[in-house]
């Protein structure tokens, strides 16, 4: 009888500027059971990260072209992979501050090793098992890449406000899901404004300018009366 064949091995992406600390995080992680990526730079790592949509991420703060919590906040935009940070900035606002921003876990350097795999695994196990979101959104002709920031519709670039970006990347995350007024104030503002519905529907006419074929009959960004609004994928019936 043929032994049972071993599980795949598990790709990790360590973003980390130290050489040593890669090499030492790859030598623990493979004795782990991984496959390991690296990246010496923020920027490099939110690439490999789409490119091989990585089962767990240990992400170092202090990065030499953007910061870890940049980092970080840009891959929440499209992913909810499990994030450990991993730095030796242990203030306790650093802590908050990364976690605030998503992040699953936080080690400080120097670290133990068998003390991290078991923090790896147990961040693993609570990641929120449902689909990862894809990094290009699709719905009729507009198209969304939520890594590179670029919105196109019938093919054609779409220019969009920060805050216009942001509002439609928030109706995206959360496609085919009722939103209410509160929740998008609240996420795009912050929650100072959760009574300033007049910005929502100044905003909400303006994507629906650049984004519907008839504004005044949006068949994308639909308004559910009373509550809120929310974003219609167009293989949605």
């Amino acid at each position: 009888m043929n032994p049972a064949p071993n599980p795949p091995p598990v790709n990790a992406l360590v973003i980390d500027d130290e050489p040593q600390i890669r090499r030492l995080l790859t030598i623990s992680l493979e004795a782990g059971g991984y496959r390991v990526l690296t990246a010496n730079s923020g920027q490099e790592g939110l690439v490999l990260a789409a490119q091989y949509r990585p089962a767990v991420i240990l992400l170092d703060l202090g990065l030499p072209d953007v910061s870890g919590l940049t980092v970080l906040q840009r891959l929440r935009e499209w992913t909810q992979v499990p994030v450990l940070i991993l730095t030796v900035q242990d203030a306790e606002a650093d802590k908050i501050a990364a976690l605030d921003a998503g992040a699953d876990d936080y080690v400080t350097k120097p670290f133990n090793t068998g003390e991290l795999l078991a923090r790896l695994r147990a961040v693993r196990r609570h990641a929120d098992k449902a689909r990862v979101e894809e990094p290009v959104f699709q719905s009729g002709d507009l198209v969304v890449d939520l890594v590179a920031r670029h919105v196109t519709r019938k093919g054609q670039p779409v220019k969009l406000t920060a805050t216009e970006y942001a509002l439609l990347r928030l109706f995206i995350q959360h496609a085919g899901k009722v939103l209410t007024h509160r929740q998008i104030l609240r996420e795009v503002w912050g929650p100072t404004h959760e009574e300033h519905t007049h910005y929502l529907r100044v905003y909400l006419a303006h994507l629906r300018e650049k984004l519907e074929k008839n504004p005044a009959a949006p068949t994308l960004l639909i308004t559910e009366s009373g509550v809120g609004y929310r974003l219609r994928p167009m293989l949605e019936t």
